[in-house]
């Protein structure tokens, strides 16, 4: 038996390029990791050693080594040129003098206000760029974003990709030129006379909205050239540089080209955007390349396809998501997951239908404000039945279904509820943005002063949930009472510093955004780091002074009376769907070691 655990031990310490070399019929399979082989191997070794020694009286610490030496041999170096059952190894010191992968570049955000003037600026000289090429385009908006910036663009002739590198050659042109960036401002009729001279009609309805928005708004444009002088201007507001020799023209690249519907409506005319991106230094750029292919080769929907997790079949419709057998496992194990830490931590399940009167939409207020991301209405025998947007109003409707006394909060209620939403075709990106998908979806009902611990316990099991995926990295962000909001000030105050306390007593850094919480309460929102550095979006935590107080819900006090319970919105996935893409994403379908739908398989080998 010792001699047995000595080769499994050996024969462990194979490196995954020989293991994969040794013979045609022996490979690892999509999505399970050699680690994850080698684990479920010595587990079983393990276990057959500890039945021999019940048999023949091994000392039972000699079969605990293979479980002990897990650690130690999944992190151990390949062995030297010998053989171990068979296999080639991997020559060590080939291993040891590869040089080491250099160090990611830091990327700053838009926080750095140089960096989006940089930016907004490289934004202003592409469009005249590309209007100095094309005389027949006209222009329409063109923002900084997250990466960089777009343009859109309304030309009869679409942009080919080779039209990129003639527009970026001119654009260093002018770059090199130094042209200044001039701010002027002007009246809305001089504004209108100059706008309907270039006959820039896109520019003509953005003067009028911003008029219409706050009839006494400054009107200003930019100029990029000197005075008198032929030069290119926008209506914009800034920032920018001083001139577009600051520009650095080796950290400014385009990368694509697209189409965008004006205003985001179907109705409107389809424009071109251009997509771009620029950066500080010619090194931030090329990080931004790295990430970018990296990001391409963990796309989750080539993945999905590849490894037969999921689909979306146009015949049933776009955003609609069919999990294969494969995915489907995947989804168990984490549902199964989810429901055992949600009971550990004191949540019931609840299971609620997936449509409801209108009537039930309308007390809500969903119809009133979530009309456009809502689906038609179906008719049900002469009664108007809307398909669920949201879950929250089926649970509103089960605590106001029984009399509650003070002594039953807090009550904490969890479903992994499927929704529906609409979302236009344009917008639908894979398991991202999808039309049907399941939340996550959790309401605590409590007493005011219970709302800190409550809140406290929903963070602790965020963190727990996260980092069973992998995920230990979170950007938190916390928002406060808007200008128009419900609720007394009272309750507001005790809210936000509960959330305050929570964070506090959590020992999370965050940052708060003034004046950015929802009508009916603040909220924490925690964005995820994957693997290459990307935010994702996924857990939120959000107070509700609203629904309980339309639903008119209320709890017996001690002294007898009635008063109104805090409800707690709360989700850690986000979505399943979504969340599942990003872990695609951020392991490159290398799952954590319990999540492969295909853990191990033994294959065949012949005597040969």
């Amino acid at each position: 038996a010792r001699w047995k655990l000595r080769r499994a031990l050996a024969f462990a310490r194979c490196s995954a390029s020989a293991f994969q070399s040794a013979h045609p019929c022996m490979r690892l399979l999509p999505g399970l990791s050699l680690g994850g082989f080698l684990m479920s191997a010595l587990l079983a070794r393990s276990a057959a050693l500890n039945a021999a020694a019940a048999a023949r009286r091994l000392p039972a610490s000699t079969c605990g080594r293979a479980a002990a030496a897990l650690p130690r041999l999944l992190a151990a170096p390949a062995m030297g040129s010998r053989r171990c059952s068979g296999l080639r190894m991997a020559d060590q010191s080939a291993v040891a003098e590869a040089p080491a992968p250099p160090a990611p570049v830091p990327l700053p955000t838009n926080a750095n206000e140089q960096l989006l003037r940089i930016r907004h600026s490289t934004a202003h000289v592409m469009a005249m760029a590309v209007q100095r090429l094309y005389k027949d385009a006209r222009v329409t908006i063109g923002p900084w974003i997250e990466k960089g910036f777009y343009y859109d663009f309304d030309r009869p002739e679409p942009f080919a990709e080779k039209d990129l590198r003639r527009i970026k050659k001119e654009m260093d042109k002018l770059i090199g030129l130094k042209l200044p960036f001039r701010r002027e401002e002007l009246s809305f009729d001089e504004a209108k006379a100059r706008i309907e001279a270039a006959d820039e009609p896109y520019k003509l309805e953005i003067l009028d909205s911003i008029v219409a928005k706050d009839p006494d708004a400054p009107i200003t444009i930019f100029h990029i050239g000197e005075p008198g002088k032929a030069n290119w201007w926008d209506l914009c507001a800034g920032p920018h540089v001083e001139h577009t020799g600051q520009l650095p023209k080796d950290a400014i690249d385009l990368e694509s080209i697209a189409g965008a519907y004006w205003r985001g409506d179907e109705a409107r005319p389809m424009l071109q955007r251009i997509y771009g991106t620029a950066w500080e230094s010619a090194e931030q750029l090329a990080e931004h390349r790295r990430i970018q292919a990296e990001a391409k080769r963990r796309d989750h929907r080539a993945l999905g396809k590849q490894l037969r997790l999921f689909s979306i079949q146009q015949e049933a419709g776009g955003g609609l998501v069919f999990w294969h057998p494969r995915g489907a496992r995947v989804r168990r194990l984490m549902e199964d997951f989810w429901r055992e830490a949600h009971t550990a931590g004191g949540y019931e399940l609840l299971y609620t239908p997936h449509m409801a009167s209108l009537d039930l939409w309308k007390t809500s207020g969903h119809f009133d404000f979530y009309a456009d991301g809502m689906f038609d209405q179906m008719e049900v025998e002469g009664a108007q039945y809307q398909i669920k947007p949201m879950n929250c109003p089926f649970h509103v409707l089960t605590y106001k279904d029984e009399k509650r006394s003070y002594r039953d909060l807090p009550l904490r209620w969890a479903e992994l509820g499927t929704v529906y939403r609409y979302e236009r075709s344009g917008t639908l990106n894979g398991l991202f943005r999808v039309r049907g998908f399941t939340q996550d979806d959790a309401h605590i009902f409590c007493l005011p002063e219970q709302l800190a611990d409550e809140i406290q316990g929903v963070l602790d099991l965020t963190e727990t949930i996260l980092t069973k995926f992998g995920f230990t990295e979170y950007e938190v962000m916390l928002s406060t009472r808007p200008d128009k909001a419900v609720g007394s000030d009272e309750i507001w105050d005790k809210a936000t510093s509960a959330l305050r306390e929570a964070l506090g007593a959590k020992g999370w850094e965050y940052d708060v955004d003034e004046g950015g919480g929802a009508f009916y309460g603040p909220k924490i929102d925690i964005k995820i780091r994957d693997a290459i550095g990307r935010l994702w979006q996924c857990s939120t935590i959000q107070c509700d002074f609203n629904l309980p107080q339309r639903f008119g819900l209320e709890y017996v006090s001690p002294d007898g009376g009635r008063e109104q319970p805090i409800m707690l919105h709360r989700a850690i996935f986000g979505s399943l769907e979504r969340f599942f893409g990003v872990l695609i994403e951020s392991t490159a379908g290398d799952f954590p070691f319990w999540l492969p739908p295909t853990q191990l398989r033994v294959l065949p080998r012949s005597g040969d």
